[in-house]
């Protein structure tokens, strides 16, 4: 009998615990569920060829994220010309019953606006809670690009959704 598990099930246990966490990023970085469960999806098979040398490396994540943040940049960048999403949002099918749902709204909708290393920058920054070298390892950029990305980021969301200053002023804190 095996006592130690191989490399494929630490895959599989891998995927099963850490599948909806990237799927969460990827959404913030796309904007689209849809999107999102791609750029999921792709980042995994691309992981999961190379699941034998990440794991003698230690800890998979910041791989997988590299991998992720990475492939959602390239794929902007081959994608460019596609439709992109407007700033004007349908008018609700109802009365607004919560103001966290008008700010969720209206995050990603600043988002959306952002160039996609000021959004991967931001998400890295405040939704995974990185430091700025953190960030820039994992998107092969210098710190100083994650600190003028982040700035340019932050005034142009104040200067798009001025709604969200107090959100903004948070973030600087």
């Amino acid at each position: 009998m095996r006592t130690t598990p191989s490399a494929a099930e630490f895959f599989e246990e891998y995927v099963r615990a850490r599948a909806a966490g990237l799927t969460r990023v990827a959404y913030l970085l796309t904007g689209d569920a849809h999107l999102a469960d791609d750029l999921v999806q792709a980042t995994l098979i691309e992981v999961a060829a190379r699941w034998e040398r990440i794991l003698a490396g230690g800890d998979p994540e910041p791989y997988v994220r590299t991998v992720l943040y990475r492939k959602h940049l390239s794929w902007r960048r081959r994608h460019r010309r596609e439709a992109l999403p407007t700033g004007d949002l349908p008018e609700p099918a109802g009365p607004d019953i919560s103001g966290r749902v008008t700010t969720a709204v209206a995050v990603r909708a600043a988002l959306a606006a952002l160039a996609p290393k000021q959004r991967a920058v931001l998400v890295l920054r405040y939704f995974e809670d990185l430091t700025e070298s953190q960030a820039a390892r994992v998107l092969g950029v210098t710190v100083g690009t994650v600190r003028s990305q982040t700035r340019d980021a932050l005034a142009r969301l104040r200067k798009i959704a001025p709604e969200l200053t107090d959100a903004v002023e948070v973030v600087r804190r």
